[in-house]
């Protein structure tokens, strides 16, 4: 797969070094508990006030099942995006993930599935967002926004002004800076956190067993059939490896912080799940769309509840819109930055330390969708992109395992390629379970997306716009493609061994093992006047 064409694989190396470039480098300042907030507050949203409803319906209180069997899915894909993020510390997720694994043509592929997947999500959380503004403000104070400023004009409105208005609002915070993002993200991640520590004191000291019996009314298929629903209140923590340029310590945080928000994530929907079954019956959940609130009304006799868990759903879904909207602009600034998009996108604010440009751009983008469509089945696509991305991410665990077996990994999968196996194989079957119509809209949206890559994304990318006499991107063996002397990983014992001190790994191309990415320039080597930086971004 050497050469320039349409497979050509990007080392990854070269992906490292380009995080330094001047004018496209970003600043490095989350830390592992905002990388973990940032997965929290991407996974925790709707799902947890809205999904249990439709899950009890299927497993009855089996549902419970239901959710650590989901949370066991998504295990296997966590996994190996903990992996492959902590090796490969750059902006792009799944997308760069793909380029340094399976070519070019691939990454454009799951980056241009991104771009929907992200997008339309940020769109419609954002519809959400106002329709649980409504919620709020009518049970707080009995007053609801007009159909004409909070629908889409098929839905009897003009347009939405609340789904504008959170999504510009986002826009402004992403582009002052990421470091007041992810501060706010931590504020807004403990405020739902304590209103479902909450619900959860109140329904086990209102705790009965009577709702239990029978435990699975429809057995081991309607435990699948709700796990298969339930899988899409725990999408979100993929979004943590967008933030890997911007992690102060990659090889560690990262893999922390996509692991651990899934972990919490878990122990807060079984208890969420386990309490609400305990004061309310599945058929009462079910035919509410607020489930939750519907529990602690009739379950606990607590109708004012209703208002506390209202303001819960506004503070949840804003945090998944920041994180979201978040992961979006840095798919779209890595593949700005390797020329399938337009590379003046990729420009950072030197103000901010933000791709300003690309960011506003985004947002008005998303906030006109989201004010004027309904997006109703579309948000189906964003279920078949997660799972497309997991897919591939998996097998990139897999393929980089066999082409680079001396990168250094500060995490890895376990018992590879059986786990990452099993990733693929639960994305795929809950794939086969999305509806018809949803495979075409996705095949269209690619088809497009190959349009685009054939008329201006290849003859613009990086790897054929390099200086002639540039070496062909693609290794021609894995000890020669490995980023042992440029992956912060090289703080392992692997690559604390003599041979990291060959001239090769010492040459001006390569940098110090104890260094991170962000402080690698391949013409300025430390010396006195230029001490190597430590993880921390401060001078040793």
């Amino acid at each position: 797969m050497a050469g320039r064409g349409i497979f050509a694989i990007r080392d990854v190396r070269s992906l490292i070094s380009e995080t330094s470039e001047e004018g496209t480098q970003l600043k490095r300042a989350v830390g592992s508990t905002q990388l973990t907030a940032m997965g929290v507050g991407a996974i925790i949203g709707t799902g947890i006030f809205v999904v249990i409803g439709k899950g009890s319906s299927l497993a009855g209180p089996a549902v419970i099942l239901s959710f650590v069997l989901a949370a066991v899915a998504c295990a296997f894909s966590a996994l190996s995006y903990a992996e492959l993020a902590s090796s490969i510390p750059v902006s792009g997720s799944a997308y760069t993930y793909a380029y340094a694994t399976l070519g070019e043509l691939v990454a454009w592929i799951i980056g241009w599935d991104l771009i929907l997947e992200y997008g339309v999500s940020v769109a419609a959380i954002a519809v959400g967002w106002g329709g649980n503004l409504n919620a709020f403000l009518d049970a707080t104070f009995g007053y609801a926004l007009p159909d004409a400023i909070s629908a889409a004009p098929e839905e009897g409105g003009v347009f939405n002004l609340p789904a504008v208005f959170i999504v510009l609002a986002i826009t402004f915070l992403l582009v002052r800076g990421v470091t007041e993002s992810v501060r706010i993200n931590l504020v807004m991640v403990a405020i739902k956190l304590a209103v479902l520590v909450f619900f959860i004191v109140v329904a086990f000291v209102n705790f009965s067993t009577d709702n239990f019996t029978p435990f699975a009314p429809e057995g081991v298929d309607g435990v699948t059939a709700a796990a298969a629903i339930i899988f899409f209140a725990y999408i979100g923590f993929d979004a943590v490896s967008t933030g890997s340029e911007e992690a102060r310590n990659p090889a560690k945080d990262l893999p922390l912080a996509i692991l651990g928000s899934l972990l919490i994530c878990t122990v807060f929907y079984v208890l969420t799940v386990v309490g609400a079954i305990g004061i309310a019956s599945p058929a009462q959940m079910a035919e509410s769309d607020a489930p939750l609130a519907a529990a602690l009304d009739e379950g606990a006799g607590m109708s004012w509840a209703a208002a506390i868990l209202a303001l819960g759903a506004v503070v949840a879904i804003t945090s998944v819109v920041l994180v979201i909207f978040y992961g979006q602009t840095r798919i779209f600034f890595a593949m700005c930055r390797d020329g399938l998009l337009p590379r003046r996108l990729a420009t950072v604010n030197q103000r901010y330390g933000t791709p300003a440009r690309l960011t506003i751009g985004l947002g008005v983008l998303i906030a006109i969708l989201a004010a004027l469509v309904p997006l109703g089945t579309i948000v189906e696509l964003v279920n078949i992109g997660t799972l497309f991305a997991f897919v591939l991410v998996n097998i990139g665990v897999i393929v980089l395992r066999r082409t680079r077996p001396d990168m250094p990994r500060p995490y890895r999968v376990p018992w590879s390629p059986v786990l990452p196996l099993i990733g693929i194989v639960f994305a795929v079957y809950l794939m086969t379970d999305l509806p018809w119509d949803t495979w075409v809209r996705f095949v269209a949206w690619l088809a497009v997306g190959l349009l685009i890559y054939f008329a201006y994304g290849y003859r613009h990318s990086r790897l054929r716009t390099a200086p002639a006499g540039t070496p062909a991107p693609a290794a021609s063996s894995p000890a020669a493609s490995s980023p042992a002397s440029s992956s912060p990983a090289s703080s392992s014992p692997a690559s604390s061994s003599p041979a990291s001190s060959s001239p090769a790994s010492s040459s001006p191309a390569s940098s110090s093992p104890d260094e991170p990415p962000s402080s690698r320039h391949p013409d300025v080597s430390p010396g006195p006047d230029n001490p190597p930086h430590r993880d921390d971004g401060t001078r040793s």
